[in-house]
């Protein structure tokens, strides 16, 4: 019954639609001049149009005109560009809008099927593909002209934030993530590539009381930076990111991440003058857990009971205990050429880190110490869209796509479609 409403709803919306259009139509039309000849152009009477639209098919019937001196201009059509249509456009900008909003989240296949359930229109999935590839072109060209100005020293402007969230700690923190493309471009043949997408987050750290009344850490203001590349492409995103977000004014900032060297140089190069760097706690313990193993013998008792106490030591303050172990292990007789290696990797590993594993005054100050925001990020943004079953992509098919969703995520989304009219506006 609500379907049958909604179709209902529908037609009644495109009569009364088609009806303005005929009224606007009539009206008295100011012909503009040949831009060849600079005659004025004589109307050649009524021609019809239709464009596709959330509505439905709207059809209408509009002056057209044309050079009395036979000028190669082709039919002009004044009704037209006040409605911001162009020459041979078929599709209404809403329509495009709404299925580049699906297609963040589902395939392009779904997303002709779910609009031809809302409208009546029938799509293919290539239509939507090229919806996706114009809009995320043009989310790239922000972008670009956006990093260019930083480049020249213009400060991009920071994002109106109320004072209550300004207050709030800002976390930001990256990883890297693997996403399946075709080997060559234009053909699905071949042997899938796996290449890597470095993917940043910044959040204010929020405090929410649940029913319970038992208070928990949420994020706030989300904000996502992405890019297939490495570090060094990464960075001049996440910086001109960091601006936006007031990583200047704000009164607390964290970096989360792993131990990856390159992440940690983003940081030093970066941020270090700004923010706390927090090594993630898991990655940490995992690293003493191997030296363990190798020094103990993960097989046995002796082994797991002085990593509990390393973690414990770890996690509470007492680092340099679990480095002095480290250090006196390594001072034995006897010790494996193979367990001295890695026994020497983790304390040079902890030592490098002195300053970004005291996570007891880490959590003092309200600050997380696992980059699990990190990881969410990365499965949200990447994996639950670019890694179904069979997916593999090219350059240009994903890139458009991931800016069409950081776009999204990040409240610029609407923005990308200003400009795009439709016959009902």
């Amino acid at each position: 019954m609500i379907l049958a409403a909604w179709r209902l709803a529908r037609a009644m919306a495109v009569k009364i639609v088609e009806e303005e259009l005929a009224q606007r139509a009539q009206q008295p039309t100011q012909w503009p001049c040949c831009p060849r000849c600079g005659a004025p152009l004589r109307s050649k009477g009524f021609v019809s149009r239709q464009v596709d639209s959330l509505l439905g098919c709207i059809r209408w019937r509009r002056r057209v005109g044309r050079c009395p001196h036979g000028c190669q201009i082709g039919q002009v059509a004044p009704l037209d560009e006040a409605l911001g249509l162009k020459p041979h456009q078929h599709t209404s900008g809403e329509l495009k809008q709404a299925g580049c909003a699906l297609a963040v989240f589902v395939p392009f296949e779904t997303v002709a099927a779910l609009l031809h359930l809302l409208s009546g229109i029938r799509v293919s999935a290539g239509a939507v593909w090229l919806w996706v590839q114009e809009a995320g072109q043009r989310a790239m060209q922000r972008l670009e002209r956006e990093l260019q100005g930083l480049l020249e020293g213009q400060a991009p402007a920071e994002e109106p934030i109320e004072p209550q969230t300004a207050a709030l700690p800002l976390l930001i923190g990256a990883d890297g993530v693997m996403v399946p493309f075709r080997p060559e471009e234009g053909t699905p043949k071949g042997k899938t590539v796996w290449r890597e997408v470095k993917v940043a987050i910044l959040a204010r750290l929020g405090r929410h009381t649940t029913r319970a009344g038992q208070e928990v850490t949420r994020l706030e203001r989300r904000r996502l930076v992405a890019v297939l590349g490495d570090i060094d492409a990464l960075a001049p995103r996440l910086w001109l990111e960091a601006l936006r977000q007031g990583i200047g004014q704000a009164k607390q900032v964290a970096w989360l991440s792993d131990g990856a060297r390159g992440l940690w140089r983003l940081f030093s190069e970066h941020l270090r003058q700004y923010a706390t760097g927090i090594l993630d706690f898991y990655h940490a313990a995992q690293n003493v857990w191997k030296g363990a193993a190798a020094w103990l013998d993960g097989r046995t008792k002796r082994a797991r009971q002085w990593f509990v106490l390393a973690r414990h030591r770890l996690r509470h303050g007492e680092a340099d205990q679990v480095l002095a172990d480290i250090a006196q292990a390594l001072e034995l007789d006897g010790l494996p050429d193979s367990a001295r290696e890695t026994l020497t990797k983790l304390y040079t590993y902890l030592d490098k880190h002195r300053d970004h594993i005291n996570y007891e005054k880490f959590k003092e100050l309200g600050l997380p110490i696992g980059s699990g925001l990190v990881e969410s990020a990365c499965k949200w943004l990447i994996q639950q869209r670019f890694k179904g079953v069979g997916m593999r992509w090219s350059d240009d098919g994903f890139n458009h796509l991931l800016h069409l969703r950081l776009s999204w995520v990040n409240g610029r989304f609407e923005s990308l479609f200003q400009g795009e009219a439709s016959p009902n506006s």
